[in-house]
């Protein structure tokens, strides 16, 4: 019985190989790998990354939120960086001889608009020849009707555009959120009260809340701050209540609750985090409404007030010369737009990144 065996094993075996001579295949192509091998043919490879780095990852796929982060960066330097350069006299200082001068930018004179000449009854001419301008001045944007740089003070109305939004931002950061934390935590009665008020704040137009504030103040931008310190938080408080009320019964924040960690502690190291996502999305939302906000003041006359100088000051002056100086107004205009944009665009795209499940 053994030797039948053996004489069937021999047999297969002889049978294997000549299958596998048939098919032309290596005499050890059905041999087992060695355990290792094996193993590491079963393994899906991949690097391990955090939470910030598949942020970053997704971040850098959206082209246009990249292209937007760098214009904003670009914008903040100059426009805080030019502070010791351009301040209040130099913009308030009027030069008459150099009135509404078009722009005029070195290596640009072949290009109309760009190289000092204005059309005038149909044909060009050299504005800074007829005012006698020296041939080393030139303004890269043009002057205002009181003959100051409007460059100079777009960069400087620039940067009171971003401290309104920096302010806005700071009090979405400070009282929205935790307004939002403790209604979501507390929830009950006290959640009740609390959302009552936000639908008061709310109800009242911000611009109402301006007005009222030029009873007792003079308009600048102090009106404008206290104006955004009232009512500017309320969409901030609501969304970070609603994501609250969700992570408040959460197995890591029960776990942290029965081991007796208090609330401030609880709302720091657990909900903070995971509310960054929300927090940092609304409040690259809240930014360019703060900009259009105060732009809108200032364009009324209820806002920063001439002779101090914003974008909506700007707009303001320039629309008085549209027909006939244009460009007073649409270089204020293409930096406002360019400002709003930049930062809506790079709030989608960190919606997207915080939030993989939202993209198409």
């Amino acid at each position: 019985m053994p030797q039948d065996t053996d004489d069937n094993v021999s047999q297969s075996r002889s049978l294997d190989r000549t299958s596998v001579e048939d098919l032309n295949l290596p005499s050890d192509a059905f041999e087992p790998l060695p355990k290792d091998e094996a193993q590491d043919n079963e393994n899906i490879a991949g690097p391990s990354l955090s939470f910030g780095q598949n942020v970053w990852l997704r971040f850098k796929q959206r082209k246009a939120a990249v292209l937007s982060a760098i214009i904003v960066i670009v914008m903040i330097v100059v426009a805080f960086g030019s502070t010791p350069f351009i301040n209040k006299s130099t913009l308030v200082k009027s030069h008459p001889e150099y009135a509404n001068l078009p722009a005029k930018v070195p290596g640009f004179g072949a290009i109309n608009g760009l190289n000092g000449k204005i059309k005038q009854n149909g044909q060009w001419v050299d504005a800074y020849a007829q005012n006698n301008v020296p041939k080393d001045k030139y303004f890269i944007a043009g002057t205002d009707y009181l003959g100051r740089s409007l460059g100079q003070r777009i960069v400087y109305g620039t940067k009171i555009s971003l401290i309104v939004a920096l302010v806005a931002a700071f009090f979405d950061l400070t009282i929205g959120v935790a307004y939002g934390i403790i209604s979501g935590w507390k929830g009950g009665g006290v959640d009740n009260v609390m959302q009552r008020i936000i639908e008061i704040i709310s109800s009242v137009p911000n611009l109402i809340i301006v007005v009222l504030m030029l009873v007792v103040l003079k308009p600048g931008i102090t009106s404008i701050i206290l104006a955004i310190a009232i009512s500017s938080w309320t969409t901030m408080a609501r969304q970070v209540r609603a994501e609250t009320l969700s992570l408040k019964n959460e197995e890591y924040v029960l776990a942290a609750r029965s081991l007796g960690e208090s609330p401030w502690k609880i709302a720091i190291k657990h909900l903070v985090p995971n509310l960054s996502s929300i927090i940092i999305i609304q409040t690259m939302y809240t930014i360019p409404s703060a900009i259009f906000f105060e732009a809108f003041l200032s364009f009324i006359g209820i806002g920063i007030t001439a002779p101090e100088t914003s974008l909506g000051v700007l707009l303001n002056e320039g629309q008085k010369n549209f027909q006939f100086l244009p460009y007073q107004m649409w270089y204020p205009a293409i930096v406002l737009c360019i400002l709003m944009i930049a930062f809506n665009l790079l709030g989608d795209g960190l919606r997207d990144a915080f939030d993989p499940r939202g993209q198409r």
